[in-house]
């Protein structure tokens, strides 16, 4: 073992001790709790060098170490690779998720269960409308001037919109719209149909534009995205244990997570389903998350990315057990949404 190899395993030691104990780590803890294979003397030397680094810190004089976001950042590095969850748990995980009625219902299992699994805040993104193909859209008559549109898309996602019109609908009217919907916007993808539907007035009769123009215009709002509404949150009450030793940070994480524009901008960043992505303390660009980690991963179909998931935790967490939970909950939903 290289002397670089040895630093890492003292580092790796430290970055568990303090995840489990929350107490800054010293070298007789150390030698006490983890076979190192060195002697006491070479383990402080160890620890001497990795704080010189800049892997290491100490918060007071006289105290133990504890690990940066520069230690935690070479340790997720490092992880070989992400372990994988034993096979109740995988079952566990399948099972629960299996019982989901419809989008909604997966999401927010999904969100719960993974605030459960790493007792940290959760967030599920809904399928991005921009990577969807539509399904189907259905028009349906609620009285003689009312409709509802019904759109449905490939990731199992249902937009319902109302309809007021000026004149009575006919049922030759009504079909007329539904066959141009299904010609116009079926099969394409949500920002290919927008720019279909505003064709639709001009390739309607003029004897049922009544009822096409104003079905196109609230049509356009149902295809465009709503990025307010994509965050689903679950486990905000572990945040405040989460934080305990922080309490300074605590009102600053929960307005982050309040905003939800960084953890939009963070899924966002997610390139393909199935890929871990892990930001640590200052690298996160919003200063209320400076303290904070998050663990993401996309879920979707093969390559096609439908939206991610994450963790929102303390620097301190448990990485290896928080990375495999986020990719295996990402995993069940991508299989659940893309056989909706």
């Amino acid at each position: 073992m290289t002397a670089d190899d040895r630093r890492f395993e003292v580092l790796r030691a430290i970055v568990s001790d303090y995840v489990a104990t929350r107490e800054p780590v010293g070298s007789k803890s150390l030698v006490e709790r983890h076979q190192l294979g060195v002697s006491p003397a070479t383990i402080r030397n160890d620890m001497a060098v990795l704080e010189d680094e800049g892997y290491i810190a100490q918060p007071h004089t006289s105290a133990g170490r504890i690990p940066t976001d520069k230690g935690y950042r070479l340790f997720v590095d490092r992880l070989s690779q992400v372990k994988p969850l034993s096979a109740g748990e995988r079952r566990a995980i399948q099972s629960f998720l299996s019982e989901a009625v419809d989008l909604d219902d997966v999401l927010r299992r999904s969100v719960r269960l993974l605030a459960q699994l790493t007792r940290q805040v959760a967030v599920v993104q809904y399928p991005t409308l921009a990577r969807s193909l539509v399904r189907h859209v259905e028009a349906v008559a609620l009285d003689s001037r009312r409709l509802l549109l019904v759109v449905i898309t490939d990731t199992g996602r249902v937009e319902q919109r109302l309809v007021e019109l000026d004149a009575d609908v006919t049922e030759d009217a009504l079909s007329t719209l539904r066959s141009l919907l299904a010609a116009q916007v079926a099969g394409r993808r949500l920002a290919d149909a927008a720019s279909a539907v505003t064709n639709l007035a001009a390739l309607a009769d003029p004897a049922v534009r009544h009822v096409v123009v104003p079905s196109v215009s609230v049509l356009l709002d149902a295809l465009v995205e709503h990025p307010e509404e994509r965050l689903v949150l679950s486990g905000t009450s572990h945040a405040t244990g989460a934080w305990a030793d922080q309490p300074a940070s605590l009102r600053g994480v929960l307005e982050a997570l309040d905003e939800q524009v960084t953890l939009l901008k963070l899924l966002a960043a997610l390139e393909a389903p199935d890929a871990v992505m892990v930001s640590i303390g200052r690298e996160n660009a919003d200063v209320n998350l400076s303290t904070s980690a998050l663990v993401s991963a996309g879920y979707g179909s093969g390559s096609t990315l439908m939206g991610g998931l994450a963790v929102v935790g303390p620097t301190r967490m448990d990485y290896p057990g928080t990375m495999a939970a986020v990719r295996a909950v990402a995993r069940y939903v991508g299989e659940i949404v893309a056989g909706r």
